[in-house]
């Protein structure tokens, strides 16, 4: 819950209508007793706040690369630093492709690239995106070089009735999450 605990993650929310399922995400986490470190690219901007992010994280919601405030380091080396596991939930199919990529012009991808603990990714988008041949291929790409991949459920979409590429349960996701930092040696502080 605060700098002493045993685990951080850096939790990256992109443009998704689902980007308000990270704020009651956030606070489970909490509540598990580990540190997020948010950080929202300009499209999640449009779906939650910094301001409201940063509220339940506890933490600055960060959302510029060249924000500079002082820090002498560079912010997404950092970021990948201090991270035991970086999140991105939801996934949108633009960060997929970036990091399936390597394209690196935000923090989040940045952060992604810079990474040297294990990736979470959430997807979470329109079924026609998701089941797209690029997408698919996108996200078998990221499998294949260890991204753990929470894959998104049927369930009621803001542009469809009921179809693939509902994000997935909390509950589930955080248990995820903490199986995979149960896996790593805790911090010493």
């Amino acid at each position: 819950m605060t700098r002493n605990s045993k685990f951080t993650i850096v939790l990256g929310i992109t443009g998704s209508i689902s980007a308000y399922r990270a704020c009651d995400l956030i606070l489970d986490l909490k509540e598990s007793g580990v540190r997020v470190l948010p950080v929202l690219t300009r499209d999640a901007q449009h779906f939650v706040t910094p301001l409201a992010i940063q509220s339940l994280a506890g933490e600055a919601a960060q959302t510029d690369l060249m924000r500079v405030d002082g820090n002498l380091k560079p912010i997404h080396i950092e970021l990948a630093r201090q991270a035991d596991l970086i999140v991105v939930c939801p996934a949108s199919a633009d960060i997929l492709a970036r990091m399936r990529m390597g394209l690196t012009d935000d923090l989040l991808s940045c952060t992604l690239l810079a990474a040297q603990s294990p990736v979470i990714v959430v997807p979470a988008m329109n079924d026609k995106m998701y089941e797209h041949p690029a997408t698919q291929e996108n996200l078998k790409v990221l499998r294949d070089r260890g991204v753990r991949v929470i894959d998104p459920i049927e369930g009621k979409l803001v542009c469809s009735d009921h179809a693939m590429g509902h994000i997935q349960a909390n509950d589930v996701i955080l248990k995820e999450i903490l199986r995979i930092l149960s896996e790593r040696p805790a911090r010493t502080q």
